[in-house]
């Protein structure tokens, strides 16, 4: 099988790391050349974006800062990793909460906010992560950062025994940790709060519906070729044979008017992807942001 330069869109399943999925991969595509655009922790499921072969190069220059989340977020107690697998460190009885209480602690958290990132998040302290600190026993403080919550939107409430159970939808930027948004929402409310389901339903443009779970992948194994998400995602631009030798080359193109502000894939007569090029410099001139011709 020859491998496929592109992007492969996952469903994670509960209980895999993001590394898990990698390996997974790489052993489909018969190539280590694998990578992911950003986590999602074992318990959580959903999408999870990643590249195979060149095309780990392009997820950078991909639109993938913004996400969307369902979850569940249970009221009542707060746990040492901000979920359902950590000990219970205390809370209260959320029973006199209303849904205008907690509509109230979710609209202060929506916004451009600073977020102290989950103590187990991958964040690294001193050259190691965060959850292997806590893990080890060490007690971890992170620096507060600022991120955006685009949409936190209380969909319904219920009690859980002596909990109240709080499902919601979020819309955010990366690096924003809905751990931390639960955690904080207890807080804010005086009864502690955790996390006990997460599911991405979105990451850039990519959503699940656009995803396919392992066992669809292991008996079916496709990839978006790389010149698909580069036409999907970017202006394009067609050159002609001598234009494409210049742009495979990477140099730069002083006379070439892109039409367009920001990245412009570039592509030969044949059809193949050559490179990523944007206008830059005063005057500005067409230059390339990276190319992936072979």
């Amino acid at each position: 099988m020859t491998t496929v330069d592109g992007i492969v869109v996952v469903d994670k399943p509960g209980g895999w790391t993001s590394h898990d999925v990698v390996s997974r991969i790489r052993r489909l595509a018969r190539t280590r050349r694998v990578g992911h655009a950003g986590t999602l922790d074992p318990m959580a499921t959903g999408v999870l974006v990643l590249g195979v072969e060149r095309a780990t190069r392009l997820l950078g220059h991909l639109a993938l800062r913004e996400k969307a989340y369902e979850a569940t977020v249970r009221l009542g107690a707060s746990t040492v990793t901000d979920d359902a697998e950590g000990a219970v460190l205390g809370g209260a009885s959320p029973s006199g909460l209303s849904r205008a209480d907690v509509e109230a602690g979710i609209a202060r958290l929506t916004g451009p906010i600073s977020q102290v990132p989950s103590s187990v998040s991958a964040v690294k302290v001193a050259g190691e992560r965060a959850y292997r600190r806590v893990r080890s026993g060490e007690e971890v403080t992170l620096e507060p950062r600022p991120v955006e919550v685009a949409l936190f939107e209380l969909v319904s409430m219920a009690p859980s025994g002596e909990f109240l159970d709080v499902d919601v939808r979020v819309e955010c930027s990366s690096g924003t940790y809905i751990r931390a948004l639960a955690r904080d929402l207890g807080a804010s409310l005086g009864v502690g709060g955790h996390l006990t389901s997460l599911r991405r339903t979105r990451v850039g443009t990519y959503t699940l519906s656009d995803a396919s779970t392992m066992e669809q992948l292991d008996s079916s194994f496709h990839v978006i070729p790389i010149a698909t998400v580069a036409a999907q995602t970017f202006p394009r631009y067609d050159v002609d044979e001598a234009m494409a030798r210049l742009v495979g080359y990477g140099q730069k193109l002083p006379d070439l008017d892109l039409g367009a502000e920001g990245p412009v894939a570039m592509f030969a007569p044949d059809g193949r992807f050559l490179a990523l090029y944007e206008l830059a410099g005063d005057p500005p001139i067409a230059r390339p942001i990276a190319v992936f011709a072979t």
